[in-house]
């Protein structure tokens, strides 16, 4: 019997807090899972978690043994993972999440072309507008959007995000051009997935709480709703600008507009080794940067000229 043995179904369980949740983690059943651990408690003479039938925690032993595993298992799989890195060719599982919209739009194409170059390449990508733990449920890469919380994880900057306070001329013509931050009170507004609009004013943030008669968690029925006239929206840039190019929508407070944020690819530390992450990295922020829409807009005096 390998020493090992155990020690990988035991630091899934204790990350994951549930025999079933190691068990999708590690792809095997619950029950190889629970055999496993309750052998290596048996080895060990000790009682390692605390069971029952809501949640798994960690006795004080477990805590202990727990910390010196999971050390040990990532010095191991960094090993493995340098040399696997002398492969160039991506190959085996990768999982990565982002979010829905965007996800469709712009990371799963550049995923297919480059799934095409290496098909030795498995992926299974979650698209959810949920923050996933990527270390507790088995990620290897996330594509989070404008600011990010404090975490472990690595974060690298694919592209730039924009946001845009955004109006229909025929919105307008009706009510009128806000030309200050106070006057966004006096216009409908439309509301998406976020309860704050970000502004600048001056060297600080002005955060403004829209209000208004409509509201989605969808980004693309604000842009309908924002093009049909009914109000006042913010948007990040790859809804808006090629509207804005041709004048179907119109930029206001253009002095007040947030500093940007970004697209962010978010990952483990260790997992930047494999050639499957490191490379769809370079491979995202390159097919990003081709994309019309992170173009910046055409100003009106430019689309005077041009006419």
């Amino acid at each position: 019997m390998s020493r090992w043995e155990g020690l990988d179904e035991f630091v899934a369980v204790a990350e994951c807090g549930s025999f079933s949740r190691a068990a999708e983690r590690l792809h095997l059943s619950s029950s190889h899972v629970s055999r496993q651990v309750a052998a290596l408690e048996e080895r060990l003479q000790a009682r390692l978690l605390y069971r029952t039938t809501r949640r798994v925690s960690l006795t004080e032993a477990g805590q202990t043994f727990f910390t010196r595993c999971q050390r040990l298992i990532e010095e191991r799989d960094e090993a493995f993972l340098t040399m696997g890195a002398l492969h160039s060719a991506p190959t085996g599982l990768l999982r990565m999440t982002a979010a829905v919209a965007y996800g469709e739009r712009f990371i799963v194409p550049l995923v297919n072309d480059f799934m095409a170059l290496y098909p030795l390449l498995k992926v299974d990508i979650e698209l959810t507008n949920r923050t996933l733990d990527m270390i507790h449920e088995g990620f290897d890469l996330a594509i989070r959007l404008g600011r990010l919380s404090e975490s472990s994880l690595v974060a690298s900057r694919l592209a730039p995000r924009s946001l845009y306070l955004c109006a229909a001329p025929a919105y307008l013509e009706r009510y009128g051009r806000p030309h200050t931050l106070s006057e966004l009170k006096q216009h409908n507004c439309l509301i998406g997935t976020s309860d704050i609009w970000l502004f600048q004013q001056g060297a600080q943030e002005y955060q403004f709480r829209p209000s208004g008669n409509w509201r989605c968690n969808s980004g693309q029925a604000v842009l309908d709703a924002t093009l049909r006239g009914f109000g006042l929206s913010q948007l990040p840039d790859y809804y808006v600008l090629d509207l804005l190019r041709r004048g179907e929508l119109v930029s206001l407070l253009e002095a007040n507009q947030p500093p940007n944020t970004a697209v962010w690819a978010v990952y483990p530390q260790r997992r930047y080794a494999l050639p499957k992450v490191r490379l769809l990295l370079e491979a995202l922020k390159t097919g990003l940067a081709l994309r019309p829409e992170y173009l910046p807009p055409t100003s009106s005096t430019e689309r005077n000229e041009e006419n």
